[in-house]
């Protein structure tokens, strides 16, 4: 599946070099192109990847370069008025190659949050591609406003992309580390999820049992505002030396390649997922397995996909492999469409319900109040 990729503010820029870097170092073509949007130069100039004719940098009258200061509502502002230089960016994406466009920001901090609603709508206005988001949810100890722009963007995110793909910061924080070197191994492991995943509908050699197409996964992540996660899990494979020498080979009988497919994709989508959450809890599913070819027993997968129906209680669960020679791992995805219930939805509204009967004390203290929104009301960017 080929992407047109655009990443709004400092971590979407981050998230895309590193999927860049992926694509490259894995020998795959996933990224169209792609494009970086920023209110900071300096976050601009930083990127690696990204060609810097691809580098779009809004509301230099306003701001003069240098952010907005956390503040998603001037975001969302300095987006709407330069939306046009940003248009003429994304068209020079060749669409003709593009399955979907895939819209990448972190969701706490003022551009990526303002900008990422704005940019989607527009982009379904415009394009028959569906167009996705990629929303990385705060940290809790990043604090109340950035858990207030979180709940605000998620609110009209949904409603702007066709499915909205979220990754929850603390869910994959390693014990004992910091929230600023966890960021740096978060965007890759937000990018080898999501190569796994595109990749795996590329035609190469040699060729899958059964291929998951471009479609499968638009088929799976919806096109009606949904929420989705995405689950990863991998094991090592032994490898032993052949009779005569030479290459290693990896050796497995059937029952032991069927066991370990089906114990992988159980622990990605049970453990591995980018948003916790219950499986009955979604719609739809699909499940892609990759490894050497010897490793990937269709009959793992068949029952790997049988227990995901079971699970979540929708026959709408599609799979596939995508076989890797060069490779000492087993590796599962596991893709949710249409999550109805997650834990971190659910606090990430209390905490910003929270932070703003904290900003509305405030500022009635200053006689500036405009009142509380309510639980399920936030009031929405635009």
């Amino acid at each position: 599946m080929k992407i047109g990729l655009v990443a709004v503010g400092q971590a979407g820029g981050k998230i895309a070099d590193a999927l860049l870097r992926y694509e490259r170092s894995a020998g795959v073509e996933i990224v169209a192109d792609a494009v970086a949007v920023n209110t900071a130069r300096a976050d601009l100039l930083g990127l690696q990847e990204i060609d810097p004719e691809r580098r779009v940098l809004i509301g230099g009258d306003r701001v003069k370069g240098h952010g907005s200061g956390a503040d998603n509502e001037l975001g969302a502002e300095l987006a709407r008025e330069d939306i046009g230089e940003v248009r003429d960016a994304v068209d020079a994406i060749p669409t003709s190659d593009v399955d979907a466009f895939l819209v990448v920001a972190a969701l706490g901090g003022g551009t990526g949050s303002g900008g990422v609603p704005v940019i989607c709508r527009e982009l379904r206005r415009i394009y028959e591609e569906p167009v996705y988001a990629l929303g990385v949810l705060p940290a809790r100890e990043e604090g109340g406003i950035y858990t207030l722009n979180a709940a605000r963007s998620l609110k009209t995110v949904v409603e702007h992309a066709d499915a909205t793909l979220l990754f929850d910061n603390d869910a994959h924080r390693e014990t004992g580390e910091s929230l600023a070197g966890g960021y740096g191994r978060v965007n890759e492991e937000i990018a080898r999820r999501l190569g796994v995943l595109l990749s795996a509908g590329e035609a190469r050699d040699p060729t899958p049992e059964k291929v998951v197409d471009a479609s499968e996964i638009i088929n799976t992540l919806g096109r009606s505002g949904g929420v989705a996660s995405l689950g990863y899990a991998s094991a090592p494979l032994e490898r032993k030396r052949g009779l005569f020498g030479g290459r290693k080979r990896i050796e497995e009988d059937a029952l032991e390649s069927t066991t370990r497919v089906t114990a992988t994709v159980r622990r990605a989508a049970l453990g591995g997922l980018t948003l916790p959450c219950e499986l009955p809890d979604v719609e739809r599913a699909l499940v892609v397995v990759s490894g050497p070819p010897e490793t990937l027993s269709r009959a793992g997968v068949e029952d790997a996909r049988r227990w995901l129906e079971e699970a979540t209680g929708t026959p709408e669960v599609r799979g596939g492999d995508y076989p890797l020679r060069d490779t000492d791992h087993l590796a599962a995805a596991v893709l949710l469409g249409g999550v109805t219930e997650a834990p971190r939805l659910a606090e990430l509204r209390a905490g910003a319900v929270e932070a703003q009967r904290n900003v509305a004390a405030i500022a009635e203290r200053a006689e500036l109040s405009g009142g509380i929104w309510e639980a399920e009301g936030l009031d929405p960017l635009f």
